[in-house]
């Protein structure tokens, strides 16, 4: 039978086995009127007073916006925030990109993720995490750190952070405090949030909130500066908008939390031989490194041994920025880099990812489709395909003709799980 995966801006439909498991969740309908939706949201928040009485007209507003790696509808929901507080003049204003420890956005991307109005009208700036004289200190974490966050975010008399809300792989969940940190956080406490004990601890997992250590630093962080409002919504494989969640940030966030846990966690029955997954398209799977979710989603539920086979279209490369590349050349095996990775002495920012990824190869073989070169899948120490299909009749020698396949369309916009 016919799939089609999520892939790049225009998908990818592949043929797999009959018998094989499609695991998506029911499909959710965009909202008949997002606009309609979001302003009703903003009016009738949850926990706060309506936003517009929240901003005086002479306040200075920050608004936190995820970078252009996340799917966030900002080029709606900044125009409608701004729109909400027409009171307040447009200079007093600024526009947050939340880059973390990704690079920072052009002029092009910016309009592509804001529209040209907001580029054209509102300061916008991208948070530079290695830049002391662009951050403050707000506190010292019990994780072990000082918290530096974005200056101009912290000065500001209002603070707005937006996002989307989905699970995460080592968060439990996206979106809400997670805008803030590791959004617009300084180096050193990005570090700290994403060390190999954080990440490598058993309940810094998908769609676990209780006990989670790297939710609980997120939160912790934000209770030192928080938002003043946040502004999240839900999202369908069409980017359409399902769901509005404003107000007060926990609270907030606790409600859209549950209700993608409801609609985007599905229980499988037992674990399969092989799972094809896609990284969710555009803009996610723009590089290597963020496709380490979609292998994160199959990983719950292919045996020890099994096969993964992701596809992520991977146009902005392994990316060429930051350490992810240089770490995976460290060592010869998954093996070594955790055995790298977690030796205290080792500390370096992409580390965390590397790691991840080095946990999903030591428990089973992962193939990338992508428009990567061989040479640059094989050097990620994955194993390159340019058919899925020639894949699955390769591995079906392996596994037999009762090989079993689960299908994940939609990447880490579902997360199976099997109860063991």
């Amino acid at each position: 039978m016919k799939t089609t995966l999520l892939y790049g801006k225009t998908g990818l439909t592949i043929e797999v086995p009959d018998h094989a498991v499609i695991v998506e969740p029911k499909h959710l309908p965009g909202l008949a009127d997002e606009k309609k939706a979001v302003r009703e949201a903003l009016q009738n928040p949850i926990g706060t007073p309506p936003l517009r009485e929240m901003v005086a007209k002479t306040d200075k507003v920050a608004i936190v916006i995820s970078d252009i790696t996340r799917p966030t509808p900002n080029h709606k929901l900044v125009p409608w925030l701004i729109e909400e507080l027409s009171h307040v003049p447009l200079d007093h204003f600024v526009i947050i990109n939340g880059t973390g420890t990704h690079r920072d956005q052009t002029r092009e991307e910016f309009v592509q993720m804001l529209g040209e109005w907001v580029v054209d009208n509102i300061r916008i700036i991208n948070n530079q995490c290695h830049d002391k004289n662009t951050l403050v200190n707000v506190g010292r974490s019990r994780f072990g750190c000082d918290v530096y966050l974005n200056k101009e975010y912290v000065e500001a008399d209002f603070r707005i952070v937006t996002g989307f809300i989905e699970p995460h792989f080592f968060a439990g969940f996206s979106g809400g405090p997670k805008g803030i940190m590791p959004g617009i956080a300084g180096i050193e406490t990005i570090m700290t949030f994403h060390n190999a004990r954080m990440i490598g601890d058993p309940l810094a997992t998908w769609g676990n909130m209780v006990n989670n250590p790297v939710q609980d630093m997120t939160r912790e962080v934000n209770r030192m500066c928080k938002p003043h409002f946040m502004l999240n919504v839900t999202l369908n494989r069409e980017k359409e908008i399902t769901q509005v969640f404003a107000g007060e940030l926990f609270a907030a966030h606790d409600a859209g939390c549950a209700f993608a846990k409801e609609h985007a966690m599905i229980r499988c029955d037992h674990r399969f031989d092989v799972v094809i997954t896609s990284n969710s398209g555009y803009p996610l799977d723009q590089n290597l490194y963020q496709a380490v979710k979609g292998m994160s989603a199959a990983h719950k539920i292919v045996k020890q041994g099994g096969t993964i086979i992701c596809a992520a279209e991977c146009s902005d490369g392994l990316p060429n920025h930051g350490n992810y590349a240089k770490i995976l050349q460290m060592r010869k095996t998954p093996h070594e880099i955790l055995e790298l990775i977690n030796d205290p002495s080792f500390q370096m920012f992409d580390q965390w990812q590397v790691q991840k990824q080095a946990v999903i190869q030591v428990w089973a073989d992962v193939y990338v489709y992508s428009s990567l070169t061989d040479e640059e899948v094989t050097r990620a120490m994955f194993k390159p395909t340019s058919s899925i299909e020639r894949t699955l009749g390769e591995l079906r020698k392996k596994y037999g003709e009762e090989m079993t396949v689960a299908v994940l369309p939609l990447g880490p916009l579902t997360i199976p799980y099997v109860e063991e």
